[in-house]
């Protein structure tokens, strides 16, 4: 089906890739964090399968940056996260569930620590910076809020390494997981941590300032001739292999993190201050919860809302949430939150679909 164009509006901002973006050839966008970011290059299948085989550069401006900072900065950012986080480095990332008070996900960002009493959250799709301002002022934090001029460009995968070595040097490619250093680029000093929203492994880059943006593209592609490197975007089809979640699709507000599976970021014995804390103890036994499932039939069709699963007996079961043809695996896979009683693998159910009710098996873990 065809959808509705995208009108252009500035209330939708642009990024400090999006000339270099559309001349690559994007043909598709959607909306984040009031930015545009780019869905589709030459087709949905065939940027999967580059991914997972060279390197590509993806414009991921749309994950905003809340920095924080001052001597409540630490105590500000444990408020809205069950995780631990004031045993981070200042060389760390840490994926950490965002709620509010009564457990529900607000946001599961990546937090950097920058330095001593210096944060970046960096965003998945939703508003924190005004939460934060609001409880920062609400409280009478001693703390900055802020939005900087940060754009993060990712290189995603077998061949990221390689690209990233011959631009910043080997010494960079060292870095482990879920941390990061320091590169130069235009004669600045910029972030980059081995992280991404991919399986495929690689980097990504926080643009500080937007006007070195067409230079650090340009770098990277003159760089990265030989190794095939293109403009991508994260594959829909990768992400769910790996069991990736999107906030806002297979998790919301209405879910708390152990219903996400995140429970292993919640440390409630140390966590205490977190505004969720008293909530997300009772909560802690979740009565659904997110599972890897294979639907069977043909190519399911794109899933614009929730689809409901039911049992052999027409019963509610839960919904699926993201859902996609894998070329590699031959099947549609999918995540689907399900109640405890059909959640286990193995366990049989039907989907509705657009197209009509397929069969459905909860699986044991996800495919990659």
């Amino acid at each position: 089906m065809q959808l509705p164009y995208l009108t252009a509006s500035s209330r939708v901002r642009l990024t400090p890739f999006s000339t270099r973006v559309e001349e690559a050839g994007a043909q598709a966008y959607t909306t984040y964090n009031h930015m545009h970011l780019p869905t589709i290059f030459r087709s949905p299948q065939e940027d999967y399968a580059h991914l997972k085989s060279a390197v590509q550069v993806w414009d991921v401006s749309v994950e905003r940056q809340v920095e924080i900072r001052g001597p409540d900065a630490l105590k500000l950012v444990q408020l809205t996260t069950p995780r631990d986080v004031s045993r981070m480095k200042d060389d760390q990332c840490f994926y950490i569930p965002m709620v509010d008070e009564t457990g529900g996900m607000l946001n599961d960002p990546i937090l950097l620590k920058l330095e001593d009493q210096r944060f970046w959250v960096s965003l998945a799709d939703s508003d924190m910076l005004y939460y934060y301002k609001g409880l920062a002022n609400g409280l009478g934090l001693n703390v900055q809020v802020f939005e900087p001029d940060v754009c993060p460009l990712a290189v995603q995968g077998p061949k990221a390494d390689a690209l990233v070595g011959r631009v910043f040097g080997p010494d960079v490619v060292e870095t482990k997981f879920f941390r990061h250093t320091r590169v130069n680029i235009a004669g600045k000093p910029m972030v980059i941590a081995r992280s991404g929203w991919s399986l495929q492994g690689g980097f990504e880059i926080y643009l500080d300032g937007t006007e070195h943006g067409e230079t650090l593209w340009d770098m990277l592609f003159e760089a990265g001739a030989d190794l095939d490197v293109r403009a991508g975007c994260p594959s829909t089809i990768e992400r769910i292999e790996g069991g990736l979640l999107s906030f806002g699709n297979d998790m919301t507000p209405e879910h708390t993190p152990f219903e996400a599976g995140l429970g292993k970021y919640c440390h409630l014995e140390t966590a205490t201050s977190c505004l969720g804390h008293a909530a997300l103890v009772e909560k802690r036994e979740p009565t659904r919860q997110v599972r890897p499932v294979e639907i069977s039939g043909e190519a399911v069709p794109a899933l614009r809302a929730p689809w409901p699963v039911v049992d052999g007996n027409g019963q509610p079961a839960g919904f699926v949430s993201s859902a996609a043809w894998s070329p590699d695996f031959s099947t549609n896979v999918a995540i689907a939150m399900l109640d405890r009683a059909h959640w286990s693998a193995g366990s049989e159910l039907e989907v509705q679909t657009p197209a009509g009710t397929q069969s459905l098996m909860v699986r044991d873990k996800f495919w990659i």
